[in-house]
C-alpha cells in the first residue's frame, strides 16, 4: 500500500492509495483457498475444486470483497496513523478508466484510487467561569391564577336545552349535523354528526357561526363561507363552502360555581389543592420561557468565544437544510423574497451566518460534553420517545415502533437531551444571576432561540392560521 498526501487545506485532507496487484493477488488467493473447502460444485469432491476452476467461478466476486476489505482497512488505518477526528465519512473516488479497474478486478493492475476526508477543528474549550448569563424569573400571582380558573369554569359549563321555540344567541350552544359543498360536490372532512357548538367561540372559520344565531331548533339552513387563504388544508384554502346545516337542539348556558364540587370535577381534593396545581401548571411555563431565554444568552455568548474553521460539507449540508425549509414556508405562503423586504441572494448569506452558527455551536458543545464524559441514558431516551409519542394521540404504538426501527430518527431524540445536559454543565460553572421580571418581559419576543443542535429553523413570515377543532369545516 502507497499513500500519498495531495492536498492539505484548512480542514480538507486528500490522498492517493495505491493498492498494489501483487497485494490483491495475495488476499484473493488466500480467500480461494479459505472458500476451496466450503464451496460445493458438481463434479467435484468436496475440497478438490482446481483453483482455476474456482477462481473463473467465484473470483469476480471474492475480488470485490477483497478490495472493499483493503480499502477500509487503508482507510481506517490512514485515520488511525494521522490522528484524524472525521466531520464526515471519508469520500473514495476510484479511477474513471474502466480498463483499469477491470485490470485491478483480475489482479492484473495496481488499484489506484483518491480519499477525500474533512477533519474535526481543534477546540480549545475556554473557562466557564467567564460566562455571565442572567436568569429571568416570574411567579405567577392569584389573578392569573384565578383567571385560568375562570376560564376552565366557563369551558366546563352546562347547557341545558332551550324552549323548542327559542332562538340561539350568541354564548348559546347548538348541536348540528352538517355537510360541507365546494362546487356542489361533498369534500373529505366536512361532514359532522350532533357536533356541539358554542356560539362566539370561535371554534369554526371565520362566519360560519354568526350565520347560526337566530336559528331554533329544526331548522334547516345554508351557510356560505370562504376557507381562510392560510388554511392549514391546502386542497380548501380560500375556496367558497357551502354548508347544509341541522339544527337539533339549542342550549342555554348555566352558571358554575367555583368551589370544591367544581375542583372535585377536576379530580383536586379542593378548591385550594385545585389552585395549587393551576399555579404549578402556569409556573412551569413561564420555567420553560426562562429556560429557552437563559439558553439563547448562554449559547450567544459561547458564540462569541469561539472562532475556527469549519467542516465544508458539514456545513452545506445544514446551509441546504435552512435553505429548503425557508424555501417551503415563502411557497406555502404564497410569499417571495421581495414581500419580505430583500432578495434571494442577501437571505442566502443572512441564512448561511444562521448555517455556521449551528455548526460552530454544534461542535463546541460536543467538544464540551465530551470531555466532560456527559452521556445520554437509555432510560432517557425512552422517556424523551415516550413525550413524542404522546403528541399523536391515537398513534403512540405507531410512532414508538418508527423510532425505534429507525436509528437515524431515534438519533433526533437523543440529541436534545444531550444538549440539555452539556448546557446545565456549563452553567453550573458559569456565572448566573437571577432577575426578577413582569410577565411581559418574560414573554417578549427577542428574535429566533437558539440552539446548536435544532436551532429554530428560520421560516418565512406566515399569517396565523385559523383555529380548528374537528374535521375541515372547524
Amino acid at each position: 500500500m502507497q499513500v500519498t498526501p495531495t492536498l492539505s487545506e484548512g480542514l480538507k485532507r486528500e490522498f492517493t492509495v495505491v493498492l498494489p496487484a501483487k497485494d490483491l493477488e495475495e488476499k484473493l488467493t488466500s480467500q480461494l483457498v479459505e472458500l476451496k473447502d466450503r464451496v460445493r460444485i458438481n463434479g467435484f469432491r468436496p475440497g478438490k475444486v482446481p483453483m482455476p476452476h474456482l477462481r473463473r467461478v467465484y473470483g469476480r466476486s471474492v475480488m470485490g470483497d477483497v478490495v472493499q476489505n483493503a480499502v477500509n482497512e487503508t482507510n481506517r488505518k490512514l485515520v488511525e496513523d494521522n490522528g484524524f477526528r472525521l466531520a464526515m465519512e471519508p469520500r473514495i473516488e476510484f479511477p474513471e478508466d474502466k480498463a483499469v479497474v477491470e485490470a485491478a478486478m483480475e489482479a492484473r493492475g495496481d488499484l489506484e484510487y483518491k480519499i477525500t476526508i474533512e477533519i474535526l477543528p481543534t477546540i480549545e474549550v475556554a473557562d466557564f467561569a467567564g460566562i455571565k448569563v442572567t436568569k429571568l424569573v416570574y411567579e405567577p400571582d392569584a389573578a392569573e391564577v384565578d383567571e385560568a380558573l375562570e376560564r376552565m369554569a366557563s369551558q366546563n359549563k352546562p347547557f341545558t336545552p332551550k324552549d323548542a321555540k327559542s332562538k340561539a344567541k350568541k354564548g348559546d350552544r347548538v348541536v348540528i349535523d352538517f355537510v360541507g359543498k365546494i362546487d356542489g360536490e361533498a369534500f373529505q372532512g366536512g361532514t359532522g354528526t350532533d357536533v356541539p357548538l358554542e356560539l362566539g367561540s370561535g371554534q369554526f372559520i371565520p362566519g360560519f357561526e354568526d350565520q347560526l344565531v337566530g336559528v331554533k331548533a329544526g331548522d334547516e339552513k345554508a351557510v356560505n363561507v370562504s376557507f381562510p387563504a392560510e388554511y392549514g388544508a391546502e386542497h380548501l384554502a380560500g375556496k367558497a363552502a357551502v354548508f347544509d346545516v341541522t339544527v337539533k337542539a339549542v342550549e342555554e348556558p348555566g352558571e358554575v360555581k367555583i368551589d370544591d364540587e367544581l375542583a372535585k370535577t377536576f379530580g383536586m381534593e379542593s378548591l385550594e389543592a385545585l389552585k395549587d396545581a393551576l399555579k404549578a401548571n402556569i409556573g412551569r411555563d413561564y420555567v420553560l420561557a426562562s429556560r429557552r431565554k437563559l439558553k439563547k444568552e448562554l449559547l450567544d455568548a459561547l458564540d462569541a468565544q469561539y472562532s475556527f474553521d469549519l467542516p465544508p460539507t458539514l456545513l452545506e449540508q445544514e446551509f441546504e437544510g435552512v435553505w429548503q425549509q425557508v424555501t417551503q414556508d415563502l411557497q406555502a405562503a404564497g410569499k417571495t423574497f421581495a414581500d419580505e423586504g430583500t432578495t434571494e441572494e442577501a437571505a442566502r448569506a443572512d441564512y448561511r451566518k444562521i448555517a455556521e452558527r449551528r455548526v460552530r455551536l454544534g461542535l463546541v458543545l460536543a467538544e464540551i460534553g465530551e470531555r466532560a464524559k456527559i452521556e445520554v441514558t437509555q432510560d432517557e431516551v425512552s422517556q424523551g420517545l415516550m413525550e413524542r409519542a404522546r403528541q399523536f394521540p391515537g398513534q403512540e404504538r405507531m410512532v414508538w415502533e418508527f423510532y425505534q426501527k429507525n436509528p437515524q430518527a431515534l438519533a433526533e431524540i437523543r440529541a436534545p437531551i444531550y444538549e440539555e445536559k452539556v448546557v446545565d454543565h456549563i452553567l453550573l460553572s458559569a456565572v448566573v444571576t437571577e432577575k426578577p421580571v413582569t410577565k411581559e418581559e418574560l414573554l417578549a419576543e427577542d428574535g429566533a432561540e437558539a440552539t446548536a443542535d435544532a436551532e429554530e429553523k428560520p421560516k418565512a413570515k406566515k399569517a396565523a392560521k385559523p383555529k380548528a377543532k374537528k374535521a375541515d369545516a372547524e
